[in-house]
């Protein structure tokens, strides 16, 4: 199947291409403003040329059945009403109802829920009953597709965490004898390799340049969550507990509580938009962008490396809860006090202050 990558690698580009100049026409793109810091209108193709790339791969490539289908529909109404709030800027209001229709939609059609919490309080599994499992599925989608949807902030970012959580759920199913899934996680990472090439600028320069725009940050969010639920609760499938979820998308998901939190206490909507994600925050203690790329994937391979080396050696799932509660507890401490932090060490290495705030 080595060359079902390949299929799907071409397809993407093509897709890009002819995509970015009907963007370009129609006026799908985005603009400079107080907030987005690049040079130039750029067309705002990278999702829906993933999502057609991945959907035409998938039917070709793997098992046809009322899951895929289910999967691919659900996928398609969230990337279109992204498209339209790329090119309308629509309320989140309607977004969020939208993703819970969504999530609904997955419970009570696919039959996929959070029923097994596992063994997060110790010798005892949590079971949650239908109608609070129901809950707990609905806010892990919202949160999950809202999570990547955040980290979307500068060149390749979304892509290479999306990667590196794809890529280890995709080892972890290939460990397990699911050959299916492993392919499908494949085909993603593959389908979005063009998209991250042509946001990076590579290797036709900033001409080229694409982005994902939320439609494919939704979609890529909602891929994420579909995947971890079905990867931890399908007695069929089962490749990794609950916990280990938190450790692959580690990174995304404490951006996102980190941040509510910090525009809850200011008295701010959780989802007003503003420039304090880890990202921008990397940026202003002096990084540049493609060293804050480097550093915030090479963060997250760890996390994903640390839930899958529990999976192998089985380590006890209470203990890394507490574990991945401590790490979220730092970094929360680390984000509110960063400048302290950075003033510090400034000062013992004798570093001169730059782009404070």
């Amino acid at each position: 199947m080595e060359y079902s990558y390949i299929v799907v690698f071409v397809l993407s580009f093509i897709s890009l291409f002819m995509m970015r100049k009907v963007a370009k026409k129609v006026g799908l793109v985005d603009k400079p403003n107080a907030r987005k810091h690049h040079q130039g209108v750029i067309p705002l193709v990278g999702g829906i040329s993933v999502f057609f790339a991945f959907a035409i791969a998938a039917l070709l490539f793997l098992p046809v059945d009322l899951t895929l289908l289910l999967y691919l529909g659900c996928g398609f109404i969230l990337l279109a009403v992204g498209v339209i709030d790329d090119y309308l800027d629509i309320s989140f209001k309607i977004r969020l109802v939208v993703q819970a229709g969504i999530a609904l939609a997955i419970i009570s059609v696919g039959g996929h829920s959070l029923d097994n919490l596992g063994y997060l309080m110790g010798s005892e599994t949590l079971q949650l009953s239908p109608f609070i499992g129901g809950v707990v599925t609905v806010v892990a989608f919202i949160g999950a597709i809202n999570a990547f949807n955040m980290v979307d902030g500068i060149d390749g970012l979304l892509g290479g965490l999306a990667s590196v959580t794809f890529t280890a759920m995709g080892y972890v199913f290939y460990l397990n004898g699911n050959h299916e899934l492993a392919l499908f996680c494949g085909l993603l990472v593959a389908a979005m390799l063009p998209y991250i090439m042509l946001n990076l600028g590579l290797p036709f320069g900033r001409r080229f340049k694409v982005f994902m725009g939320d439609a494919g940050s939704v979609f890529i969010g909602f891929t994420v969550v579909w995947l971890l639920v079905r990867g931890t609760q399908e007695a069929d499938i089962v490749a990794f507990k609950p916990v280990t979820a938190l450790w692959l998308i580690a990174i995304p998901l404490m951006d996102m509580a980190t941040i509510m939190i910090r525009r809850v206490r200011k008295g701010q909507s959780p989802f007003k938009p503003d420039r304090e994600h880890l990202h921008h925050i990397c940026q202003r203690i002096g990084l540049s962008s493609r060293m804050t790329l480097v550093v915030i994937c090479l963060l997250a391979i760890n996390c994903a490396a640390i839930g899958i080396w529990s999976e192998m050696v089985g380590i006890k799932e209470s203990t890394m809860f507490i574990a991945f509660l401590a790490m979220f507890g730092g970094y929360f401490m680390m984000i509110n006090h960063i400048w302290r932090i950075t003033a510090v060490v400034k000062r013992l290495f004798g570093i001169h202050t730059v782009h404070e705030a």
